[in-house]
């Protein structure tokens, strides 16, 4: 990950990566060639967006705050019983979203103009019957409820959120799959204009964009696995995915892709961003495993970002498809969970 210079005095908590995650992601970028020879990346991730694109109107147009809107969705007290809700500023400000910029604190600082309405979500590919949803619809077509579930990081990091929205399954079943279909692709937008890591190696990491993601079909249906619409009882923030994203909880963070606009079933494999950039560090099942390291840093305990500061963050052991191996485990009998990593 990318990280600015601070002195001891101004750290955040959006400066809480630890030293080693970065620096092992950002020589991933380097060894692909990814990042410009010669780039400083602390002078990278302390620029604002305005400074890098120059400009006053640039900023002007990007300064107005991101509005949110009320939602008003059940509990599903099934999900989440007796564990630690994150504060909500922690899971505004502390974010992964490149398409956005690749510091924590980007996302946040770089989304605000974002606009998610009018939107269209597609579904394609082999179903008897493709569906485009429009933003009401994601709002209003099927039944929304309010899940807490824990999100594990694969930089070890941890947060427990309360999302609001439906099963991938109900939108699926809407679709009617044919009996070829093996797996499920999904797409965030591309739009270069307002997402300025999609028009600049220099913001964005050198991914190419867009974003795509996937997971085999049995998983896409699992009772688990939602499509977000909001969060602490409002609708996402741009940088939290506006307006859906896909919420896989036994899984590590950047499987939930965000700000989706297609998702095609599809019978063979589908390529995965992550994987793609670097095959031997990020798997296509990305289950949150603590047997299974990183090549360059544990996962066997993870830090949870919780109440406090900086220096109140605590170390917990990492469970076992993130504790939700009870519902999952089943769908990995007989497979090897270290090779198919």
């Amino acid at each position: 990950m990318l990280i600015r210079r601070t002195k001891k005095s101004e750290l955040k908590e959006s400066d809480l990566t630890p030293e080693s995650v970065y620096k092992s992601r950002r020589e991933i970028l380097k060894k692909l060639g990814i990042v410009t020879a010669g780039l400083p990346f602390a002078a990278q991730s302390q620029a604002s967006i305005f400074d890098i694109f120059g400009g006053d109107d640039k900023k002007s147009e990007s300064s107005a705050i991101f509005q949110r809107s009320p939602i008003v969705a059940p509990k599903n007290n099934a999900y989440g019983a007796g564990i630690e809700l994150t504060p909500e500023t922690k899971v505004l400000n502390y974010n992964n979203f490149y398409e956005f910029g690749t510091g924590k604190g980007d996302p946040v600082e770089n989304s605000q103009g974002f606009k998610v309405d009018p939107w269209k979500l597609e579904v394609t590919g082999l179903v008897n019957n493709p569906i485009t949803l429009g933003y009401d619809d994601l709002l209003k077509r099927f039944p929304l409820e309010e899940r807490l579930y824990r999100m594990r990081c694969v930089e070890a990091w941890s947060m427990n959120i309360p999302w609001i929205g439906f099963s991938l399954a109900a939108l699926l079943k809407e679709a009617d799959p044919l009996g070829s279909a093996k797996y499920v692709a999904f797409e965030t937008l591309h739009d270069p204009d307002q997402m300025p890591g999609q028009r600049s190696q220099f913001v964005g990491g050198g991914i190419d964009y867009p974003y795509v993601e996937g997971l085999r079909l049995d998983e896409a249906m699992h009772p688990l696995t939602m499509l977000s619409v909001g969060l602490y009882g409002q609708t996402l923030a741009p940088q939290n995915g506006a307006p859906v994203r896909l919420v896989v909880p036994w899984k590590y963070g950047f499987k939930g892709i965000k700000s989706v606009v297609k998702i095609h079933l599809l019978e063979a494999q589908p390529p995965t961003t992550w994987n793609l950039l670097a095959r031997h560090e990020y798997g296509f099942f990305a289950n949150v495993n603590p047997q299974v390291d990183h090549p360059r840093w544990s996962q066997s305990s993870e830090r949870f970002i919780g109440e406090g500061s900086i220096f109140s963050s605590r170390r917990k052991p990492t469970a076992m498809f993130n504790g939700y191996g009870e519902e999952v485990a089943s769908l990995y009998s007989g497979m090897d969970l270290r090779a198919n990593y």
